[in-house]
């Protein structure tokens, strides 16, 4: 029941995108009144359980405490309520028709996948990479046998008739001012990761960065590294809505939603993640969540869904800069070692993945990134990436600090800026 990767499927063969919710509350009525109003949203959707910042570092202890003395958490604490809770908000919902993912960002997840898949859920996303270099210090080796050891819990319920559905967070490195390509190749370096630990229905992601020509170009080049790479999987794509500084007023908010959706739409993706017109300033509301499912589903409904096998757009992508960059990286990821976590840290370790602007112990962090005149962002400094024959801006140029500031705020400025003014928004 609830088999995610199947939905979407169904989902892409109507020809509709289906469009999530990165929503996540502590109180069980009120996660539940959230999954209902996201089912019964005007859109196709699935629904999702975003797990609280202190399950995802582990620190059960300081859950236990929030729930004994009602105090408010920012998720839904999975592995501290007991399975009869989780069952009870799910019941009734949680279906074929309407699966839901466990979304959490934790580099240890084993006990959330255990509290997961007792509760009868069998989808969630993250991984080794994505989900330990942006968001602490715990040492990359230790992510990668606790994915490893999480990743093959998850392949062994298939033994009772579950498949298991797992989302790569490697598209999404940091959210802003990442060089997709080194997006693209993480994406399919953690989907190759899950695929060789058992688990054979994947999604692949790619967060929406800042220039529309080059994210299409990107998305082709994903499409085409996991056909090459992943011809025995299930595996489809999923797009994030922009996960920088995201624009202040409400109609920039909703127009650069409404571009992620055209992406998705354009390039063939399958699902996105998508934000409302209050990130900028607060968690949203149920109300606020269902309102950017519909306003992403119009949108999605009103383009062309394009098919990445025959489009122009993915045949000219086939050698765009982005795919020669992002093969580089992942040829010189699987040639360093056989076993693909010794070799993912091999990669960053000798600097062939380095992510721009990530201050992780484990991050060589000698690659910097900038946005050129047309709003694509390119290398500034590749420091030792294996990509000296393919890279757009090979050398170094300096990045000051003014200038790396205004690069964190130019989607959202350039978004903002319609609502404020007469100028028209970056493409």
């Amino acid at each position: 029941m609830g088999d995610f990767g199947a939905f979407v499927r169904r989902a892409r063969r109507a020809g509709r995108l289906v469009v999530q919710p990165r929503m996540g509350f502590g109180d069980p009525g009120t996660m539940r009144a959230g999954l209902l109003a996201t089912r019964d949203a005007e859109a196709t959707t699935v629904g999702t359980l975003t797990l609280d910042s202190y399950t995802r570092v582990g620190d059960l202890a300081a859950v236990e405490t929030a729930l004994r003395e009602g105090i408010g958490i920012n998720g839904f604490p999975i592995v501290n309520h007991d399975v009869d809770t989780t069952r009870s908000l799910l019941h009734g919902i949680h279906a074929d028709d309407f699966p839901i993912q466990v979304r959490h960002g934790s580099a240890a997840p084993f006990d959330i996948f255990v509290a997961l898949l007792r509760a009868g859920l069998s989808a969630s996303e993250g991984g080794p990479v994505s989900y330990c270099l942006p968001y602490g210090r715990t040492p990359l080796d230790e992510s990668m046998r606790a994915w490893e050891r999480s990743t093959a819990l998850l392949a062994e319920s298939r033994a009772g008739g579950v498949r298991p559905h797992l989302e790569t967070f490697g598209g999404c490195m940091l959210g802003q001012l990442c060089p997709p390509s080194m997006l693209v190749a993480v994406s399919v370096l953690e989907a190759l990761f899950f695929h060789r630990l058992g688990i054979d229905d994947i999604s692949v992601s790619y967060a929406q960065q800042t220039n529309g020509a080059q994210d299409r170009e990107a998305v082709f080049a994903l499409r085409r590294l996991c056909a090459e790479l992943l011809p025995d999987a299930d595996w489809h794509v999923v797009i994030y809505a922009y996960m920088g500084v995201y624009p202040t007023t409400p109609e920039g908010g909703l127009r650069l939603l409404g571009r992620a959706a055209e992406l998705a739409v354009d390039t063939g993706s399958e699902r996105l993640i998508v934000k409302t017109v209050v990130e900028s300033r607060r968690i949203p509301t149920i109300a606020e969540n269902v309102q950017a499912l519909e306003h992403a589903d119009r949108v999605a409904r009103a383009g062309t869904p394009a098919s990445p096998v025959t489009s122009p757009a993915a045949g000219a992508a086939r050698d765009s800069q982005t795919y020669a960059e992002a093969h580089a990286l992942v040829d010189a990821v699987l040639n360093s070692h056989p076993d693909l976590g010794r070799a993912l840290l091999l990669a960053f370790k000798r600097g062939y993945l380095d992510i721009p602007y990530c201050l992780h112990p484990d991050n060589a962090g000698r690659c910097r990134s900038y946005i050129d005149g047309d709003g694509w962002l390119r290398w500034a400094d590749t420091g030792s990436l294996p990509i000296a024959g393919s890279a757009s801006s090979p050398g170094v140029r300096p990045v000051t600090s003014s200038e790396l500031l205004e690069a964190l705020s130019y989607v959202q400025r350039g978004h903002d800026r319609p609502a404020l003014s007469a100028e028209p928004p970056p493409s």
